[in-house]
């Protein structure tokens, strides 16, 4: 392909993108087919011989857009959101087409100077406290990753990374039973065995009983056990919980654990003054995540890390051969050695065009609207008799299930929702997801994807109270 081509077909694919997005409602929400559907129209082998790009692109619409579920659909209320806005996709674009691998200050001054100052701009949005430094990290499973590794690092004085875990202190982290799971994931990956994860008990909404993480901690020390480490959910993956932040870091004070907050959907909404209190204890903090590419309008992947102490950050994780010597040394960020991966994409840029194009009161004005829609639609699931709310509803998240009268047995109850939400995913309009809270089969519906409106909403629940009641009539 040459230039003339490239612009030929560059322009013929942002029509259809701006189509796409366009037109994005006639799509049903969630992939319609079935297991092995896709991968049987895909020839076994490459092609020998380079193909058109008039029948790539042909083979896309056919093949593999009705594989796709539309997260960008505004009926799209499932998991957390994914989102992109028009200014990231742009940004997304320049990105590509520079093509840079921006792992230190030389390899693209730009990308690491913007880099600093939209975390700059990044933690004065949220409202962090100015002893925290930013970086851009990939998902918040890799920040949380980062954290651990970094407290292991730093309570260890640095000797695990050259020694080894041999002869060693036995180390307990902490977190509630509504953590999410890269928390798990990253206990195993960072060598502390899943035998030392801690799960604390919650509360009748879902966050970290502060007593009861003070009293398994003091049962580790008396075990010989180091307590080492404290993740605090700022909005838990099932109902959007928020750990009592304030309490839990006077425990990790007193008993010098230190704490990272897991904040990845809920720290978007830290961007409203009024959901400030979601971090009041935020100085005792350590580290602090929360993934702009969720709720805030950015594409994937772009996650937000925030540290006070970058020393301890960069000592776990610089590795300095050669051919990465460069003259300007310590005078400048080299981003390579603030976390795992030493290739970096360019992902602040997308950051810069979207806070820019919305600006601070832009972003309020949306995600206040998510929340008050959210509200409302609480208030429904309250007013309906047949309905039942589940968890209290923070931001955005309304955890609720359909109950009946007449139907009481649990197991009853957990199977008529399973079959409404199929039903409802069935239906392409909309789609949602599940958790299980207390052990009962709990719908979610998370609003905040870029182009819902109000509208959107209200549909949505009118879907659900139709597609119950005709549950409700076949199972009787």
């Amino acid at each position: 392909m040459d230039n003339k081509e490239f612009r030929k077909y560059g322009h013929e694919l942002v029509d259809w993108m701006a189509g796409y997005l366009d037109e994005i409602r006639k799509y049903p929400v969630k992939a319609q087919t079935k297991p092995g559907e896709i991968i049987a129209q895909l020839p076994l082998s490459p092609p020998r011989q380079g193909e058109p790009m008039d029948a790539i692109i042909a083979d896309f619409k056919k093949i593999i857009l009705p594989g796709m579920t539309h997260w960008q659909h505004p009926g799209f209320f499932a998991y957390f959101n994914a989102n992109n806005s028009y200014p990231s996709i742009l940004a997304e674009m320049l990105t590509a087409a520079m093509g840079a691998q921006c792992m230190s200050w030389q390899t693209s001054p730009a990308a690491t100077e913007l880099e600093e100052r939209v975390m700059e701009w990044t933690a004065k949005l949220v409202g962090l406290p100015g002893d925290f430094t930013g970086v851009i990290q990939d998902t918040a499973s890799t920040a949380t990753l980062c954290s651990l590794l970094s407290a292991r690092e730093k309570y260890s004085d640095f000797k695990i990374n050259e020694k080894g875990f041999a002869g060693g202190n036995k180390y307990a982290i902490y977190c509630s039973t509504e953590a999410h799971s890269s928390i798990e994931k990253a206990v195993k990956i960072a060598g502390f065995g899943r035998e030392s994860l801690r799960r604390i008990d919650v509360d009748k909404d879902f966050a970290i009983i502060p007593a009861a993480l003070e009293a398994e901690i003091k049962k580790d020390k008396q075990a010989g056990f180091l307590p080492l480490i404290m993740v605090a959910a700022c909005g838990t993956t099932g109902s959007t919980a928020v750990d009592p932040l304030g309490e839990v870091g006077e425990i990790c004070r007193r008993y010098d654990l230190w704490l990272h907050v897991d904040a990845a959907y809920a720290g978007t909404g830290l961007i409203l003054p009024e959901k400030r209190w979601m971090i009041d204890g935020i100085e005792h903090a350590d580290t602090f995540v929360f993934n702009p590419h969720k709720w805030m309008f950015t594409n994937f992947d772009c996650s937000a890390y925030f540290v006070k102490d970058k020393g301890a950050l960069i000592r776990t994780f610089e590795i300095l051969p050669e051919y990465l010597k460069t003259k300007e040394g310590k005078q400048v960020n080299n981003y390579r050695d603030w976390g795992i991966q030493l290739g970096r994409r360019f992902r602040a840029l997308k950051l810069w065009f979207v806070i820019r194009h919305f600006g601070v009161e832009g972003l309020r004005e949306k995600i206040a609207a998510h929340v008050k829609w959210a509200r409302d639609f609480a208030a429904g699931i309250e007013a309906a008799p047949d309905f039942e709310l589940l968890a209290p509803v923070p931001l955005s998240t309304i955890c609720f299930r359909y109950s009946p009268a007449g139907i009481k047995e649990k197991e009853v109850l957990n199977t008529l929702n399973a079959r409404l939400l199929e039903a409802l995913n069935g239906t392409g309009k909309i789609y949602l997801t599940h958790t299980k809270l207390n052990g009962i089969y709990t719908i979610r519906l998370v609003i905040g994807q870029t182009g819902q409106q109000e509208t959107d909403v209200k549909e949505a629940w009118e879907l659900i109270r139709r597609t119950a009641a005709r549950e409700l009539e076949d199972t009787l």
